[in-house]
């Protein structure tokens, strides 16, 4: 994800987009918070059922401190994030991670606005975000997310190929079907703007561990 600074420190997304039949929620994972977005509110204004089969890998670009899991948590529950070039007019993801702590906002059988608009990595896919504030441990938080894409593989039968950075999904914008192509994302895992040996060693990270569940 991307995020920039408007007027009076309210933090919007510029670039996302568009994660369908139902199956359970399901118990949460593991020491996750689960702080969801209002049943009929912003992000679930409309009910859109999801069968999971893939999972989705962001960075949320958003480098301001004290932008952890908790704040982005907040932003969503509040409909700060505003999606205008998709289907319901807000972003919207199922787990934000950081270095000490994981917060669902969106059940994993309801669709998110995370990844490609009106694409398959929307409407299959959980998304996870993982922070970059100032002061957050990357290492940490890359070996947090490993740990919960991993319990989500195994609660949802996903399988590793399934698991896929947010660069895998083209995005086509729902309102004037722009194509925006694939973005460079999560990019610290990317190299020159596609998956190479270090999205291979976090895969490898979270193989390890979903044998180990």
């Amino acid at each position: 994800m991307n995020f920039r600074q408007i007027t009076h420190g309210v933090l919007v997304a510029t670039l996302l987009s568009s994660c369908a039949v139902n199956v359970p929620q399901g118990t949460p994972p593991p020491g996750v918070t689960v702080d969801l977005v209002p049943n009929g509110r912003y992000a679930r204004r409309v009910h859109r059922p999801m069968r999971p089969t893939y999972i989705t890998i962001h960075a949320t670009e958003n480098y301001a401190r004290g932008c952890g899991a908790y704040a982005h948590a907040q932003m969503l529950k509040t409909g700060s994030l505003k999606g205008r070039h998709n289907a319901i007019g807000y972003i919207g993801w199922h787990f934000t991670v950081d270095d000490h702590s994981i917060y669902q906002s969106l059940p994993t059988n309801e669709r998110g606005e995370h990844a490609d608009y009106d694409g398959q990595g929307n409407r299959s896919s959980i998304g996870i975000e993982m922070c970059e504030n100032r002061g957050n441990d990357r290492a940490r938080t890359l070996d947090k997310t490993a740990r919960l894409a991993a319990w989500l593989m195994k609660e949802y039968d996903i399988p590793l190929s399934h698991v896929v950075p947010h660069q895998h999904w083209l995005m086509v914008r729902h309102d004037d079907h722009r194509n925006l192509g694939h973005k460079n994302c999560p990019h610290f895992l990317m190299e020159h703007g596609r998956p190479g040996a270090k999205w291979q060693a976090f895969l490898n990270k979270i193989a390890a561990y979903r044998r180990g569940l």
